[in-house]
């Protein structure tokens, strides 16, 4: 396929294992080769069984130098030619399937990506006898919640499909942008992309669940460094990211974005970045934007929510959690204002589906309200252990290939109840730092003592910003940050911020989840300049 300008492309490659695959289910009815699967492991031993189908595609489109953007862009420091405009196109797609069966409570795994009944045979009955041979070791039996069995169908909520809509005008679109930006005085370079996820995934079990789901993910992402280079001095570089929601949505989401605004305002404010003054260390109040404030959610209420690392099952990617079994329902993490919702159901979430990986509903409750921790991310297998007798539908895996592990849904920060705009917050706060984008993060194992950065800061003085910041990072203690907010702007503020590459687990799977809030005001925070740590 050719497309104007130096462009790279890898059409879809369906190597011959998954052209077999796909032959088969041209052929062959889903649910006869889940069947397939199912019945030999019954006839096996095995007390519970289900088998994953699923194929997955990745579209990314790219425009401007280096590697298309991302969430941190390594500097360069030559300025970019103005005439280079590098497109790069990649497609990558996966098919296979993944058989997971219970033999005296004890869980077997094989998966493989050829889809015919004679490999689902093989897997299934290979699946079986890991099983027999981890039961021999195994002293902790599992116990599954019940969950009524399902025959239906869900797929994203959509207009376009991003896969149907022509590569050139997804190209051109980019261009432009990128074109946009570098019309700004003072800009080296800007990166545009494009990313879009189809998960095609067929869940079949022994309790009776015959589920098909069409998961689509739409992913923009824009980035413009600017450059200042002065004869006494090494060159200078900004790199600001305009932290576009990654959305579970269709490609009507591309197409009304205000590209022409936000790259405009971005790449002034990279060049303004580049006079920016030094904070000073000390306690400040901070007023912090969904662009920042959705990973400290992350990693302090989401993370800390999750089950099985409450009962420390799971401590890879920072350990444990501090919000143990006998804090439940009693133990205060944030002032009455915040409430956390768990929630699968909202559509845009990144998380949001129509069943998990156990063939679980998705459902909405709440982990933290009004400041008191009520709630878990549970499981078929983990919900037992806080004495419930349902899943909440947190089961997930990342591919055919991997195991369903217990996973993030998506974690919101609900607004507040009373009419307010950032600009109300501005306005209502005598001195303090605005908080924008995604910085560095580090946090302890037990998810207490954490530290935060952002891409952009602004002083606020007299309820207006009168300049930017650089190297502002912020620390605090997760009950104590949760405690000091004190304003959560309205519903009409509220935006669905998320990360599409969370990592858990041995072997890491990754993991896409949303994290919408508004912008809100915290007191007495430690910030401090990362320039002189």
């Amino acid at each position: 396929m050719a497309v104007e300008g130096a462009l790279v492309l890898r059409d879809w490659p369906l190597g011959p294992v998954a052209e077999a695959s796909a032959r088969t289910l041209l052929v062959t009815d889903w649910k006869e080769l889940a069947d397939i699967a199912l019945e030999t492991a019954r006839r096996l031993g095995a007390s519970y069984a289900d088998i994953r189908i699923i194929r997955s595609r990745r579209e990314t489109i790219a425009v401007g130098p280096g590697g298309g953007g991302g969430f941190s862009m390594g500097p360069a420091l030559e300025e970019e030619r103005r005439d280079r405009r590098p497109v790069r196109v990649t497609r990558s797609e996966s098919f296979g399937f993944g058989v997971r069966v219970l033999y005296n409570g004890t869980w077997g795994f094989s998966a493989s990506p050829l889809v015919t009944p004679d490999e689902i045979r093989r897997i299934a009955t290979e699946a079986v006898a890991i099983a027999r041979a981890n039961a021999a070791i195994n002293t902790a039996r599992v116990r599954l919640a019940p969950v009524k069995a399902y025959r239906d169908t869900w797929q994203t909520p959509m207009a376009k499909n991003p896969f149907e809509v022509n590569l050139q005008e997804k190209v051109a679109l980019l261009t432009r942008v990128e074109e946009l930006g570098r019309k700004v005085r003072g800009v080296a370079r800007v990166n545009a992309s494009l990313a879009f996820v189809h998960e095609h995934k067929r869940f079949a079990s022994t309790e009776g669940s015959y589920i098909e789901q069409h998961i689509y993910h739409t992913l923009p992402n824009l980035t413009v460094t600017a450059l200042r280079r002065e004869a006494s001095a090494r060159p200078e570089i900004a790199t600001r990211n305009a932290f576009i929601p990654p959305q579970s949505i269709g490609y009507e989401y591309v197409e009304q974005l205000k590209w022409a605004e936000i790259v405009e305002q971005i790449a002034h404010e990279a060049v303004e970045m580049l006079s920016a003054r030094e904070v000073e260390p000390g306690r400040y109040t901070l007023l912090i934007a969904p662009s920042n404030l959705y990973l400290t959610i992350h990693e302090t209420i989401g993370h800390s929510t999750e089950l099985d690392r409450v009962l420390g099952y799971e401590a890879n990617f920072a350990g444990t959690s501090f919000l143990t079994l006998d804090k439940l329902g009693k133990y205060r993490v944030g002032s009455r204002i915040v409430n956390f919702v768990a929630d699968r159901t909202t559509p845009g979430g990144l998380a949001t589906v129509g069943y998990d990986d156990d063939g679980v509903p998705a459902q909405r409750w709440h982990l933290i309200r009004e400041g008191v921790l009520v709630g878990y991310q549970t499981t078929r297998e983990l919900a037992h252990a806080i004495r419930e007798t349902f899943s909440r539908g947190c089961s997930h895996a990342d591919s055919w290939s991997s195991i369903p592990i217990p996973r993030m849904p998506n974690v919101w920060l609900e607004p507040g109840k009373e009419r307010l705009s950032p600009e109300d917050l501005i306005a209502d706060t005598k001195a303090g730092i605005l908080i924008e984008g995604r910085g560095s993060y580090s946090i302890d194992q037990q998810r207490l003592n954490f530290q935060f950065g952002g891409n952009a800061f602004w002083e606020i003085k007299n309820g207006k910003k009168v300049g930017m910041l650089r190297n502002v990072i912020y620390q605090s203690y997760t009950p104590e940050f949760w405690s000091s907010c004190d304003a959560i702007c309205s519903q009409e503020y509220w935006v669905n911020q998320g990360t599409p590459g969370d990592g858990k687990g041995e072997p890491q799977q990754t993991n896409s989840v949303s994290h919408g809030c508004a912008m809100a005001r915290f007191h007495n925070i430690t910030v401090l300049n990362s320039g002189s740590v």
